[in-house]
């Protein structure tokens, strides 16, 4: 083989390294929720102002979290959002989806078209209250996505909203 051949060979494979390191680093990309869906999303959603967030990215002994909680002014409305990437030796999000599935009060409903895997628990509180939770749990990849809205009624309003805001979520990741 000549040298020239050699090197573009090499030239090749390394180029080739590169892109499947960076491509692997992209889907593991760190995110920050509150940066994608901000407070005027979060007003939008909920239907009334919202008081300030105070979000949190972290990364832990088991991997990164990235969390913020929107909460009404009227005090009865919320929206809660969380994403987990594992890391090395943690719990794969499927896993995590299951324990989830598993200690929920109430049965999960698979929702189609969100992620790997993703699925839904709604009810009223236990306190008596009119409130109503959804809670949306979508397993993509190395990412687990949390999503709660509390206060609005209309399971289906809810559920709509939900998937757009993981819709938004799942874009960045």
């Amino acid at each position: 083989m000549k040298l020239s051949v050699k090197r573009t060979v090499i030239g090749q494979a390394l180029a080739m390294s590169v892109c499947l390191t960076n491509s692997t680093l992209a889907t593991d990309a760190r995110i920050d929720v509150s940066q994608i869906i901000t407070k005027t999303d979060a007003e939008s959603i909920l239907g009334e102002k919202v008081k300030d967030p105070t979000p949190l990215n972290a990364e832990g002994k088991d991997g990164y979290y990235s969390k913020c909680n929107y909460y009404g002014v009227s005090r009865q409305k919320s929206l809660v959002i969380r994403v987990y990437q594992p890391g090395a030796g943690a719990m794969d999000p499927q896993k995590e989806l299951e324990l989830v599935a598993a200690s929920t009060s109430g049965p999960l409903k698979p929702v189609d078209g969100l992620g790997d895997k993703a699925e839904v628990f709604s009810g009223a509180d236990d306190s008596g209250a009119a409130s109503h939770v959804l809670m949306l749990y979508v397993a993509k990849g190395n990412a687990f996505i949390t999503i709660g809205l509390g206060g609005i009624n209309d399971e289906s309003v809810a559920l709509a909203k939900a998937k757009k805001v993981a819709d938004k979520i799942l874009a960045k990741l």
